[in-house]
């Protein structure tokens, strides 16, 4: 397997196969393990092609792994074209990203499009579940 990040927070490795492996460690690993579980699992429901699709998870190691969405796009991708995908997500599939940086886009070139990854930040807007950052989140949901 390839390493992509070793993190506080995360191991994200890219196996043979093509497959992404994400365990969470660190500061709130269960909380965040959870959210992008629960959000992925709503966007495949939801129909977003967009993002990567869970393959398998596993609750006792923290550990998720999903199909591939390309490569990252950090250093190419405009400011604009980032927030239009951000957009997208919120207004078409009802998800806000929590994190939503270019860091977190990524280009499939089987889909011939951008994705996004890493949704552990992430809120479903029509269940009001998900685990913003501090920085993220509004000062009305700070009052709440």
């Amino acid at each position: 397997m390839r390493e992509i990040k070793d993190t506080q927070r995360a191991t994200v490795r890219i196996g043979y196969d093509g497959r992404v492996h994400k365990t969470f460690r660190g500061p709130d690993a269960t909380d965040r393990y959870t959210n992008e579980l629960r959000v992925l699992q709503y966007l495949e429901e939801k129909g977003c092609t967009f993002v990567p699709k869970l393959l398998e998870w596993d609750d006792e190691d923290l550990s998720l792994v999903t199909t591939n969405c390309g490569s990252r796009v950090e250093d190419s991708i405009s400011k604009t074209r980032t927030a239009e995908l951000y957009k997208e997500l919120e207004r078409d599939f009802g998800v806000r990203h929590g994190d939503p940086f270019a860091r977190n886009i990524t280009y499939d070139p089987r889909l011939g499009r951008f994705c996004i990854i890493d949704f552990e930040y992430a809120v479903i807007l029509e269940t009001g579940e998900g685990l913003l950052q501090p920085e993220s989140r509004t000062d009305h949901e700070r009052k709440r």
